[in-house]
């Protein structure tokens, strides 16, 4: 009888298209910032405008770089942990092909103008449809290969995956409710207020569940792998993820704060969100404490670098998160670029730098190698992208507190004290200092993409046997 073997090559499809749609998600980022620095620089063309491109960077970052590391790993996870190919034959690789058509379709509907004009949900119903399709499908292999394992415990890892996978179903359908008129446009099913309040629950879950408990089960695999220690505390890692999910959930209104939501939902939203900053701390705890008796690692390994100082942005994010949910806080940071630094941090700082490491610790392993191409290389991103995203942040951390306290500033006949267009002035050296950061940690993923295509151009594809049953 031939042996079994894990299906690394979906892995390896996504593993590669995460970084092929990383460095296009961050290179459109990079043009947007550019624009606000530079407001005539695609002047006249409208697809290449700042409100069209806006909403393709943040598709192309979150679903399409994003979504495919975390579909990458979660095959390889499930795999590994489970001791068992991955369930459905050729339902995996259905699930890569319809993402990545997915994508395609957004990166030309988006700059087309075709869009339902909802935060992270911008793409029309045709594309909605699709994405419900390749997500249960996405669900039906990953809980058929947990349902089909050899071994009777189900890792830690997985239950950050599964909870990722049903969540984001659940709340994708619900706020894609919607009334098709044409083929490329529809109008929300809920009305006023409700469809806000909709929204936001899905936003915020997004953040919540797409960019945290998916790339938290990512973290609880990879660190403990590239340290060559068990996790610090499995108890607390079990802890962390049910009081994440639980409370998670509730924080979405603390987007909608001083608008026509009710005052009770929008103080809600300000309590859960700040009950998370426990168990995210908890969490974070958890990552960093995993390297205990294998500090020394750090100087020398630069995978791990990426992945215990992602875990560090992460702690600092959902400490921030919570702060700016505070009503008072929220007075002064609302609308301002305080929080598209925040955003970054988490989206740049963690989720980019987590899936980074991962991907480092993955690809030579479904290439036969022992490492990466080049280590010295891996190093230099590391820093690039450490020093890119600390200018980033701190350039619109600084810039959205100036511009919060020159907005309400008021002169002694309640008159404002400054114009609307004086913050913009203001602004702009902070823009400058950003787009510098962008570029900086767009540079760095193009050395990661010269260091894969050295690792596998002469490599080949391998694919481990299954242990068998005990």
């Amino acid at each position: 009888m031939q042996a079994e073997t894990y299906n690394y090559k979906v892995v390896r499809q996504f593993s590669i298209m995460t970084v092929v749609w990383g460095i296009v998600g961050m290179l459109v980022g990079v043009i947007a910032a550019a624009q606000l620095a530079f407001p005539d620089l695609t002047h006249g063309i409208s697809w290449l405008s700042y409100g069209r491109l806006r909403p393709l960077h943040t598709n192309a970052v979150i679903f399409a770089f994003g979504g495919s590391a975390l579909i990458g790993t979660s095959y390889y996870v499930v795999q590994r942990t489970c001791q068992t190919r991955l369930f459905g034959g050729g339902l995996a690789a259905f699930t890569f092909w319809g993402w990545m058509l997915i994508i395609v379709l957004a990166a030309v509907t988006l700059p087309l103008g075709i869009t339902s004009s909802k935060e992270y949900a911008e793409l029309e119903w045709p594309i909605d449809l699709l994405i419900a399709v390749v997500w249960v499908s996405y669900a039906i292999v990953f809980f058929g290969t947990i349902a089909k394992r050899k071994v009777k415990h189900i890792y830690v890892a997985n239950w950050f995956y599964g909870a990722f996978i049903i969540t984001i179903a659940l709340l994708h359908i619900v706020n894609n409710i919607e009334i098709p008129v044409t083929l490329t446009k529809s109008y929300s099913f809920y009305p006023g207020a409700v469809d806000a309040m909709v929204q936001w629950w899905y936003g915020h879950n997004a953040v919540g569940f797409f960019l945290t408990a998916g790339f938290l089960g990512m973290m609880y695999y990879f660190v403990p792998k590239q340290a060559g220690r068990p996790v610090y505390s499995y108890r607390l890692s079990v802890v962390h993820f049910w009081a994440l999910i639980s409370t998670y959930m509730w924080a979405g209104p603390h987007h909608l704060h001083y608008t026509a939501l009710p005052d009770w939902t929008q103080s809600m939203g300000m309590v859960f969100s700040l009950i998370l900053l426990a168990p995210s701390w908890g969490g974070m705890i958890n990552g960093i404490m995993t390297l205990s008796g294998a500090w020394h690692k750090l100087r020398d390994d630069p995978i791990l670098k990426f992945l215990i100082v992602s875990l560090s942005f992460y702690g600092m994010s959902t400490f921030e998160g919570p702060m700016m949910s505070i009503k008072t806080v929220n007075a002064l940071s609302h609308y301002t670029d305080w929080t598209v630094g925040h955003v970054h941090s988490g989206a740049l700082g963690w989720v980019a730098m987590v899936s980074i490491g991962s991907l480092y610790y993955l690809i030579p392993r479904m290439f036969g190698r022992e490492s990466m191409f080049s280590t010295k290389l891996v190093e230099l991103h590391f820093w690039i992208a450490t020093i890119g995203v600390v200018l980033y942040i701190a350039a619109m951390w600084i810039a959205g507190v100036m511009q919060g306290l020159m907005w309400r500033a008021v002169n002694a006949d309640g008159t404002l004290t400054y114009s609307f267009i004086e913050s913009v002035e203001r602004t702009y050296p902070f823009y400058y200092v950003r787009l510098l950061g962008g570029i900086l940690f767009l540079s760095g993923m193009l050395l990661m993409a010269f260091n894969v295509w050295k690792t596998v151009s002469d490599a080949k594809a391998v694919d481990d046997t299954v242990p068998a049953a005990a």
